[in-house]
C-alpha cells in the first residue's frame, strides 16, 4: 500500500531517499530552499516545491496528511530542530532525521524525533563492527513498513558490480547510496565492482530483509 512522505532538504542524502521512495510507488513531496535543486528533483517525485521552513506554508501543501516525514538538513542544526518541532506539532506519525553531530541527535530525540541518522558519521562506525562481528547490516526504519539497510560489502559480493548482482530483482531491495573512502556516492557506477569495505545503503520493504539475511548468510545487527 502506496503512503505519503515528506522530505525536507534534498541535498544528496535526502535526494536519494525521495527517489528511491517515489520509484517504490508511494507519493513523495520534497521541500528544499534551494530552487535549483527543487527543478532537478522535480521530474523523480510526486510533488517538490521551494520553500523557507514556515508553518503556514508547510501546512498548505499539505505535510500534515503525511504518514513520515524525514527531515535531511544535517548541516543546518537550527532550521532542523525548528522543523522536526512543527512536524511534531503537526502529530506526523513518525519522524527521521539526519544529524549532524552527536549533540545535534540527543536534542532531536529530546524534541521527539522517531530516529536519527547520520550516515557520513556511522560509517566509520560499521567498518569497526564489521572487524568483530559478523553481523554487518543495520536498519534505518523509516515507518513500520519500509527501512534502509547498510551494510558493509558481503565477501560474496566483493569484487562484483551493481549489474552482476540485481540486486532489485534477486532481493526487492533498492540501491540507495554506496560510501566508497572518504566519498558518499548517490549514483554509484552499475559497472564498478565494489569493494571489501565499500558501505551499501539499500531501500525497500522490511518483509524482504529476511529473505536478503538468509539468501547472503547475514544477520542484522
Amino acid at each position: 500500500m502506496a503512503k505519503n512522505f515528506v522530505v525536507i532538504g534534498c541535498g544528496r542524502f535526502g535526494r536519494a531517499i525521495a527517489t528511491t521512495l517515489y520509484k517504490l510507488g508511494n507519493d513523495v513531496l520534497a521541500i528544499d530552499s534551494n530552487e535549483e535543486i527543487i527543478q532537478n528533483i522535480a521530474g523523480d517525485v510526486t510533488k517538490a516545491v521551494t520553500s523557507q521552513i514556515d508553518e503556514q506554508v508547510l501546512r498548505e501543501i499539505g505535510v500534515p496528511n503525511c504518514d513520515v516525514a524525514i527531515v535531511s538538513m544535517g548541516s543546518d542544526i537550527e532550521s532542523s530542530v525548528i522543523t522536526t518541532l512543527l512536524l511534531k506539532e503537526m502529530k506526523i506519525p513518525y519522524i527521521v532525521c539526519k544529524a549532524s553531530t552527536e549533540i545535534h541527535e540527543k536534542i532531536l530525540y529530546k524534541i521527539g524525533a522517531d530516529r536519527v541518522v547520520s550516515p557520513e558519521r556511522d560509517s566509520g562506525i560499521k567498518i569497526a563492527k564489521n572487524l568483530v562481528s559478523d553481523n554487518v547490516l543495520d536498519k534505518i526504519d523509516l515507518d513500520p513498513d519500509y527501512a534502509i539497510f547498510e551494510l558493509i560489502t558481503p565477501k560474496p559480493w566483493i569484487g562484483k558490480s551493481l549489474i552482476e548482482l540485481n540486486v532489485r530483482k534477486e532481493y526487492n531491495l533498492n540501491v540507495v547510496a554506496i560510501k566508497k573512502d572518504d566519498d558518499f556516492v548517490i549514483t554509484p557506477n552499475p559497472e564498478e565492482p565494489l569493494k571489501e569495505n565499500d558501505i551499501i545503503l539499500l531501500l525497500g520493504e522490511k518483509k524482504n530483509l529476511k529473505y536478503f539475511e538468509q539468501k547472503i548468510d547475514i544477520k542484522t545487527i
